[in-house]
C-alpha cells in the first residue's frame, strides 16, 4: 500500500534519520517509536506530504486515503459536537447537500420530463450516498463519540463549550468516522481515560485499515501493534512483534554487543602492546606495520547507552504517624456541580495510591483536597504526625527559572547537597555531561518535566502526590520516573493514565465514582478482576422503540436506535469481557511454566540416578508435591475465568438476538 525507500531528514546539521527504507502492508499496525526529539512526527508529516524528506523517494497505491490526527479544532466554534463529527467526510456532507437541493427543486418543479429528470438524478445519488455510508455516519459519530468517553448529552453541545482535551477527543473521533485506508496517529491516548483507552484499543484492533501509531503507553503498544519501527541514535530498526518484545530482543542484541566489543577491546590491547613492545626494532618492523594495518581495518563494535536505572540514594524522608491525612466529611462543588457531598477517606503510610476513574470524576479534584492546595465548603482535612507533603502538577514546569541552568535549578532546591551527587542524580534523570549546563529556557517539556520531578525527589518531603507525572515523557524517561519512584520511600498518591506505571508503583487502587472513593488494597491487575466480581452487571438491552406509535419513526429513524443500541451493547460488553480475558491469560500462563517444572520433576523422580542425594531427592520431592497442590489451585481458577468468560458471551448474544428481535418486530408492524 505504501513504499518508502531510502529517505533521510536533517535539521541543519542535526541528522534525524538517513536511508529509511519500509514497506506498509494494508492490515499493519506499527508503532514508531524513538526519544522526544528523534524525528517520528517528522516522519508522519514526510508521509502525508506536509514535510519533504533531503533525499528517497515514497510510492503509494492510486486512491490511497491518509488520515493524520494533527487537525486543529476552533475552540470558539459554534458547530455541534455531533456535526462536526458526522460529517467530517466532505464528499458525504456533500452528497447531503445535492440530495437536499434535489428534494427542493422536485417540489418546486411542474414540468413531469424534468421531475422525472430530477428523480433518477436522486435515486442514484441516494444509492451513492447509501453505499458511502451517509445514512449510518450519525449512528457511526455516536458509538465513536461514546466510546471516547463524550456523553449523549454532550452530542448537542457546541464545541466552544469544551477544553482543549476533549476538542482533541473530538478530533480523534472525526479522524475515525473519516475511516481512511491509512491511520497516522501522534500521541492519540494523551487525552484519554482508561476507559476510552480500553475502548479505543478493541477499536484499532478490528479497523480494517493500516495504523502507524507513536505513544509512550507501553500497554497501548502490547495490545495494539505488531511491528516496530525505532528510531535510534545509531540508525533505525524494523521489528516484527509488540513493544516488549522488541525490548527483550534489543537486550539480548546489546549483551551479544558487549560481550563481542569487550573481546575485541581485548584483542586490541593485546595488538597494542605487540606493537607498543617492538614499534623500534628493526627486526620486527613488517610484524608491526601488519598489525597497524590490520588494526585499522578493524570495525569497531559500538555499544549504543541506554537507559540506566537510577542509583541516587534520594534522602530519607522522615518518618510520619501512621495515619499520613485524613479527609472527614468534606463537600466540595464547583459553581453549583457538586463534586464530592460528604467525602471520607485516610491514606496510611507507606501507602501508594493509584486514584482511577473516568474523566471528569474528580481525581484532580481529591488530589488537591489531599495536597492543601484547593479549598472546600466543609470538612475537615488533617494531616498525621510529622507529615511534610510534596506536590507536583503541570504549572510546576512554569515556575523553573528560565535563566537558571539545569544543576543551579536543583542547587536551589538542596543546597545542602554536593555538586557531584546533584551531578550524578541528573544523570539518573537523563541529564548527562554537558546537559546539566543548559540553560531552562532552551528545555524541552520533557526535560522540564524531568527537571521538576528531580527538584521534588531531593526534598525530604514523606508525602508525594502527582498529577499526571507521565506527561511530555517518552518511553525512556517513564522508566526512569518508575525507578524514581520505586526508590523513593514515603507515602505516594498519583494520577496517571499510563497504565504501565500505576502496574510498577502503586499497591492501592482508589477509584474516584459519583463522588465516592472505591478503595482496593492491591495491584491495578488484581483490581481489575476484583472490580468485575464486585458488581458484574447484566448486560443491558438498550430501550428499544415504542410499538405503540410505530406510524410516528421512519426507517431509517428505526435503523438509526438499532445500530445505536447495537453499539452499546458491544461496548458493555467489551468493558465487562477484557479484564477476564487478561486475567486468564496471565492464569494460562503461570500454569504452563508450572506443568513444565512439573514435568522436569516427574522426569528426575523417574531416574534411578537421582536418588543418590537424599537431601535434593527430599527437597524435590517435597516442591513436586507442593507443585500438583499449586496447579489444581490454579486450574481451578482457570475453569472458574472460562467459565465466567463464556457466560458473558453467551449473554452477549443472548441480548443481540433479543434486540434484533424487537427491532425486527417493530420494522415489520
Amino acid at each position: 500500500m505504501l513504499n518508502v525507500s531510502n529517505i533521510s531528514k536533517s535539521f541543519g546539521e542535526r541528522i534525524l534519520f538517513s536511508g529509511v527504507t519500509f514497506n506498509v502492508g494494508v492490515r499493519d499496525r506499527i508503532a514508531v517509536i524513538g526519544p522526544n526529539g528523534s524525528g517520528k512526527t517528522t516522519l508522519f508529516e514526510i508521509l502525508v506530504g506536509n514535510v519533504l524528506p533531503d533525499s528517497g523517494s515514497i510510492a503509494m497505491r492510486k486512491d490511497i486515503t491518509i488520515g493524520y490526527t494533527k487537525q486543529e479544532i476552533s475552540p470558539f466554534s459554534k458547530e455541534r459536537l455531533l456535526d462536526h463529527v458526522a460529517h467530517a467526510s466532505t464528499r458525504i456532507a456533500g452528497m447531503e447537500h445535492r440530495i437536499k437541493v434535489l428534494h427542493e427543486s422536485l417540489a418546486e418543479e411542474n414540468d413531469p420530463a424534468e421531475s422525472a429528470k430530477l428523480l433518477r438524478e436522486l435515486g442514484e445519488l441516494q444509492h451513492k450516498y447509501e453505499s458511502a455510508g451517509g445514512y449510518s455516519v450519525e449512528h457511526d459519530a455516536e458509538v465513536v463519540l461514546s466510546g471516547l468517553g463524550f456523553k449523549t448529552s454532550d452530542f448537542n453541545r457546541p464545541l466552544k463549550e469544551f477544553s482543549g482535551g476533549w476538542l482533541m477527543r473530538a478530533a480523534l473521533a472525526k479522524l475515525l468516522i473519516l475511516n481512511p485506508d491509512m491511520l497516522l496517529l501522534d500521541e492519540p491516548t494523551n487525552h484519554l481515560d482508561l476507559e476510552s483507552c480500553l475502548w479505543f484499543e478493541e477499536y484499532l484492533k478490528s479497523y480494517q485499515g493500516a495504523v502507524l501509531v507513536t505513544s509512550h503507553d507501553r500497554a497501548f503498544l502490547n495490545r495494539v501493534v505488531t511491528k516496530i519501527f525505532a528510531i535510534e541514535p545509531e540508525n533505525v530498526v524494523f521489528f516484527h512483534g509488540n513493544y516488549d518484545e522488541y525490548v527483550e530482543a534489543r537486550k539480548q542484541e546489546m549483551e551479544v554487543r558487549e560481550a563481542t566489543a569487550h573481546r575485541q577491546e581485548i584483542k586490541i590491547k593485546k595488538e597494542m602492546r605487540f606493537i607498543e613492545r617492538f614499534r623500534y626494532k628493526a627486526t620486527k618492523a613488517t610484524q608491526v606495520q601488519s598489525r597497524l594495518k590490520a588494526l585499522a581495518k578493524i570495525e569497531r563494535v559500538v555499544v549504543p547507552r541506554t537507559t540506566k536505572k537510577i542509583h541516587f540514594n534520594f534522602p530519607e524522608p522522615a518518618r510520619s504517624g501512621d495515619d499520613v491525612v485524613t479527609l472527614k466529611h468534606i463537600a466540595k462543588s464547583y459553581e453549583g456541580n457538586t463534586v464530592y457531598p460528604d467525602l471520607n477517606l485516610t491514606l496510611k503510610r507507606n501507602d501508594r495510591v493509584a486514584l482511577v476513574g473516568l474523566n471528569g470524576a474528580g481525581k484532580t479534584t481529591l488530589l488537591k483536597i489531599l495536597a492543601g492546595v484547593l479549598p472546600f465548603e466543609s470538612g475537615e482535612r488533617k494531616l498525621g504526625h510529622n507529615v511534610k507533603t510534596g506536590y507536583y502538577a503541570q504549572h510546576q514546569l512554569e515556575l523553573l527559572d528560565p535563566e537558571n541552568t539545569v544543576l543551579e535549578e536543583l542547587q536551589k532546591a538542596a543546597p545542602k547537597i554536593t555538586d557531584l551527587q546533584l551531578r550524578t542524580l541528573l544523570g539518573a534523570f537523563l541529564f548527562s555531561g554537558d546537559d546539566v549546563f543548559k540553560k531552562v529556557i532552551v528545555l524541552s517539556g520533557g526535560e522540564k518535566a524531568r527537571l521538576s520531578l528531580a527538584k521534588m525527589l531531593v526534598q525530604p518531603a514523606n508525602f508525594l502526590l502527582m498529577d499526571e507525572p507521565t506527561n511530555h515523557l517518552d518511553i525512556n524517561s517513564r522508566e526512569m520516573l518508575i525507578d524514581a519512584l520505586d526508590a523513593y520511600h514515603g507515602t505516594l498518591c498519583f494520577i496517571t493514565h499510563d497504565r504501565t506505571v500505576i502496574r510498577e508503583v502503586a499497591n492501592k487502587i482508589i477509584e474516584i465514582k459519583n463522588g465516592v472513593p472505591i478503595i482496593y488494597t492491591g495491584n491495578y491487575d488484581e483490581y481489575l478482576v476484583w472490580r468485575e466480581k464486585q458488581v458484574i452487571p447484566e448486560l443491558p438491552v438498550p430501550q428499544t422503540v415504542n410499538k405503540a406509535e410505530p406510524e410516528e419513526i421512519s426507517p431509517r429513524e428505526l435503523q438509526r436506535r438499532r445500530k445505536v443500541a447495537e453499539g452499546e451493547l458491544r461496548n458493555n460488553y467489551y468493558k465487562i469481557n477484557e479484564p477476564l480475558k487478561k486475567r486468564l491469560g496471565k492464569v494460562e500462563a503461570n500454569l504452563g511454566k508450572l506443568e513444565a517444572e512439573l514435568h522436569e520433576l516427574e522426569t528426575y523422580l523417574a531416574t534411578p540416578e537421582s536418588y543418590g542425594d537424599k537431601t535434593e531427592l527430599t527437597a524435590k520431592s517435597k516442591r513436586h508435591e507442593e507443585l500438583i497442590e499449586i496447579i489444581d489451585r490454579i486450574t481451578a481458577e482457570w475453569e472458574k475465568l472460562s467459565l465466567e468468560i463464556e457466560e458473558k458471551r453467551q449473554a452477549f448474544e443472548q441480548a443481540r438476538r433479543e434486540l434484533e428481535t424487537e427491532y425486527g418486530m417493530s420494522g415489520e408492524q
